[in-house]
């Protein structure tokens, strides 16, 4: 073998490894796994039933309401196709998005270190990032972003590590991040942050050069490559006549009603008091990400031979980060999942260290050949125990099906011809997806959200007999003993909580 083809089948090897890697870890840290009886996160399950419907002719936020963006949707609705009862589709586009992780996590510290080394590190870096308090059960939309944030990092790093100032930076570039931002924008706009200040700095970078219409014109092709994205879902509203629902189901009701931005919320003084109170909640929530990513980025801004501008980045990537995701005053678990992405930074830290002690001490190198890769594969088997006994998911793989609430309530739904479900009291709790329902109401769960219109509508459903069977959380309003009737009932415990589940079916 030449050596090219030596090469080539190094990368493919490195691939290969960092897909099945991929795979391993994610087998462990997400409740989307086979190895878990069931994903019953109301967030997943809410996309998923979402997803479920778009694929099957409705429309979002017309239809079924739900306030997320639309890729998120639609790569749930494609996991839908895969399996329409599991979230066996939602493991696979969660191994796939971890890939991505990892190819970007990789090619990042290729920037710092050896390909080998990298290799090595990129393993534990990702794993870091899925054991996390932020992770959660697994299917976040922050989950989904973190592949675009990721290779967005990378870009910036690379351009002001080992080209600014000498070049400016590629318009294809901008023009590639752009679409990043676009993807970003339709899944959860408010991770947008990052590449604000990703744009902000590409744009100083001309500036710094004196080049004012090199910076408009960066500006100018970032916004074209993020409009990109979205013309599939302009044409797919216009054409349905559904552009005003997505403005309101998606960015209005976001910004105005699930947010405090609306002049109602705490001044400038106490909001930067409470973003400070929560970062450090953050940090004490994750510190397993944050015990690495706290002094790679104070190397990134204080480390030797670094241009401002390089410094700047940095710093401006971590605070407009943060800021996009809290500054609206509203906090959950995974918010912070995004801020996993400079994790990457203390491993290229690790990295670098190891090496300069490599150079000033050769004789511990060890005379093995291809001795980093079988590194590699022995910190994949650490890394996949690690995660085990760090994630807070794994004790759930010791629920049974047979225990759990919905699958009891399965096979009572299952004895009616196409059944029909409303899910009241909580958002979707997941029997529209063990029982195969496509929503036919539009507010099909109980948002967490300050609308009136959620629980007279459901009301109305019940008053109606919409549906043939709903399904309650602790509550129930009295209308419903006039169309239907107690099928069953059952507890459940969650996250030190306890519940009650009542399953209603319609009088024949």
């Amino acid at each position: 073998m030449d050596n090219a083809g030596k090469i080539a089948h190094k990368k493919s090897w490195r691939g290969c490894f960092l897909v099945v890697s991929a795979f391993l870890i994610m087998l462990i840290a997400t409740r989307s796994s086979f190895l878990y009886p069931c994903n019953d996160w109301n967030d997943a399950n809410s996309y998923f039933s979402v997803g479920k419907a778009l694929f099957n002719g409705k429309m979002p936020y017309r239809d079924v309401f739900d306030q997320k963006g639309m890729y998120l949707y639609f790569f749930y609705g494609l996991a839908y196709l895969i399996s329409h009862t599991t979230f066996a589709g939602v493991f696979f586009m969660e191994v796939m998005l971890a890939a991505f992780d990892l190819f970007g996590i990789y090619r990042i510290l290729e920037l710092y270190m050896k390909k080998g080394r990298a290799l090595v590190l990129s393993i534990p870096t990702l794993a870091v990032m899925v054991s996390s308090y932020s992770f959660y059960w697994g299917g976040s939309a922050e989950e989904v972003c973190l592949p675009f944030l990721i290779w967005g990092l990378y870009f910036s790093l690379d351009y002001f590590k080992n080209q600014y100032p000498e070049k400016t930076m590629s318009f294809r570039v901008v023009f590639i991040n752009g679409i990043l931002a676009g993807m970003v924008a339709n899944i959860k706009f408010t991770v947008l942050g990052f590449f604000f200040a990703w744009m902000m700095c590409a744009a100083f970078s001309y500036l710094v050069k004196k080049d004012l219409w090199g910076a408009v014109k960066g500006c100018l092709v970032f916004l074209g490559g993020m409009a990109l994205p979205f013309i599939p879902w302009v044409i797919y509203f216009a054409w349905n006549h559904g552009l005003y629902e997505w403005y309101w189901g998606y960015v209005y009701i976001n910004v105005f009603v699930y947010s405090n931005l609306n002049g109602e919320g705490p001044g400038l003084s106490e909001r930067i008091y409470i973003l400070g109170k929560l970062l450090y909640w953050v940090i004490r929530k994750n510190f397993i990400y944050f015990f690495f990513l706290i002094p790679g980025v104070f190397w990134q801004i204080l480390g030797r031979g670094r241009k401002w501008l390089e410094r700047f980045n940095v710093l401006a990537l971590c605070f407009f980060l943060f800021l996009g995701i809290y500054v609206g005053g509203s906090e959950l678990p995974y918010y912070a999942l995004p801020l996993s992405i400079f994790t990457v930074l203390g491993s290229a830290f690790v990295g670098v260290s190891g090496e300069r002690q490599d150079q000033r001490y050769p004789e511990r190198k060890i005379p093995i050949k291809n001795w980093e890769d079988i590194w590699a594969v022995l910190m994949v088997i650490t890394t996949v125990v690690a995660v085990y006994m760090i994630s807070m998911n794994t004790p759930h793989m010791r629920e049974k099906k047979e225990d759990i609430f919905l699958y009891q309530f399965k096979e009572i739904v299952e004895q009616e011809q196409s059944p029909t479900l409303l899910n009241i009291g909580c958002l979707d709790a997941g029997l529209y997806t063990v029982c195969d329902i496509v929503p036919t109401c539009r507010w099909f769960q109980t948002q967490t959200l300050a609308i009136e219109d959620v629980d007279r509508e459901q009301e109305r459903y019940i008053a109606e007999g919409q549906t043939t069977f709903v399904l309650a959380r602790d509550a129930y309003p009295d209308v419903i003993h006039e169309k239907y009737e107690l099928a069953a009932q059952a507890p459940w415990y969650l996250e030190g909580q306890e519940f009650t589940y009542y399953l209603f079916r319609l009088k024949k």
